[in-house]
């Protein structure tokens, strides 16, 4: 059984074409990370996904098809975004930023602090004043309110100290080992990827050109398609 499944997916920004096929499958409980050099069209796929740009092609989720729906309502079929750049509501406190997200479902207060406890020592402080990992792990755990079926990480580890890095990929591979939660990952760490991933997409100029189990990514493919 697929959850996601994206079959030959198109989309564009206005006149410039920046998907031009993509494939990709998530199971329920499965970890698939989206791979690629920077450019190749991982946002935008997920910007597809999230109904956040039009798209061509067969986009469905459990069953469902995505594409004529807009964003909210993707959003309660269980879709959880946690965006590049996290994107918290600065003005709010940690607990309202929180709350605004939250649905009906496992993943509530206690549960999110329990799983970053910064969050709950800074519950009273406004998003605006925490820092870069803790604003991290609000977004995270705001998307965790949702109580979502799938979990999207854009870049979630991007631009934090490495021990703020680690607390973000312990979560990561707890929501894994403790929840089922269905998550598509996309980041650069190919060390921490391989740690966690059940398999791989790799996208190139907007199309998916690799997609297997994460054992089977070799060292040749990594230096064509994601090397420097």
């Amino acid at each position: 059984m697929t959850l996601l499944r994206l079959d030959n997916v198109t989309a564009a920004y206005g006149s410039s074409q920046a998907l031009f096929g993509v494939d990709l499958g998530v199971a329920p409980g499965e970890v698939v990370a989206l791979m690629g050099r920077n450019g190749m069209g991982k946002t935008t796929t997920v910007r597809a996904i999230c109904r956040m740009l039009p798209a061509r092609g067969s986009l469905r989720f459990d069953g469902q098809d995505l594409s004529r729906l807009p964003s909210f309502r993707a959003a309660r079929l269980g879709i959880g975004l946690v965006p590049e750049g996290r994107r918290c509501f600065a003005g709010l406190t940690v607990a309202e930023n929180l709350t605004a997200a939250a649905r009906p479902g496992p993943w509530d207060m206690a549960a999110v602090t329990a799983l970053f406890p910064r969050l709950g020592e800074r519950r009273d402080q406004r998003a605006a004043s925490l820092s870069g990992g803790e604003q991290q792990m609000l977004a995270i755990g705001r998307a965790l309110m949702t109580n979502p079926r799938l979990l999207i990480l854009d870049e979630a580890t991007e631009g934090l100290a490495p021990v703020v890095r680690q607390e973000i990929w312990a979560a990561i591979a707890r929501l894994k080992a403790q929840t089922g939660m269905a998550i598509l990952v996309i980041d650069k760490s190919l060390r921490e990827l391989r740690g966690i991933a059940d398999s791989a997409v790799i996208l190139d100029r907007g199309r998916s050109v690799w997609a297997g189990p994460m054992p089977d990514l070799s060292h040749d493919l990594t230096e064509r398609y994601l090397g420097v």
